[in-house]
């Protein structure tokens, strides 16, 4: 291999470096504006929706439903030359916003709008799943 960069794995700056680390101990962090109660994601300093700086940290449930996705079968850049093929995706996440993210250990043919996922974690970055089961 050689000394080139990975290509999916984020550079955390001083503001991301809270959500990165919280990804590392397996938790998903979304922003919350305490001007209009509304969430957010990817993390902004201020909230996209009513432009306010009161914007805080909070830990999302991990669950969401996979709103549209597409499954990749040639990718030259590595890493994801020998991940494919593989399915790049936007989920809703349960408290609202829209993320863009990767479905793993899902076959093609179980793919549907609305599929229940959770989220699993890669190397610190969060990918996901079909929910599993309570009974599991």
């Amino acid at each position: 291999m050689s000394g080139a960069p990975p290509y999916d794995l984020p550079e955390p700056d001083a503001f991301t470096r809270t959500y990165w680390e919280a990804a590392a101990q397996g938790r998903l962090l979304i922003r919350r504006c305490g001007a209009c109660a509304r969430a957010h994601h990817y993390p902004r300093e201020f909230c996209p929706h009513c432009w306010s700086d009161d914007v805080t940290w909070h830990e999302a449930s991990g669950r969401a439903t996979l709103y549209t996705w597409s499954v990749v079968h040639r990718n030259d850049l590595p890493p994801f030359r020998e991940r494919t093929p593989y399915v790049a995706a936007v989920v809703d996440l349960a408290e609202g916003p829209r993320m863009m993210t990767e479905v793993v250990e899902c076959g093609e043919s179980e793919l549907r709008a609305g599929t229940e996922l959770e989220v699993a974690f890669r190397d610190g970055v969060p990918v996901f799943r079909t929910r599993r089961s309570k009974a599991h």
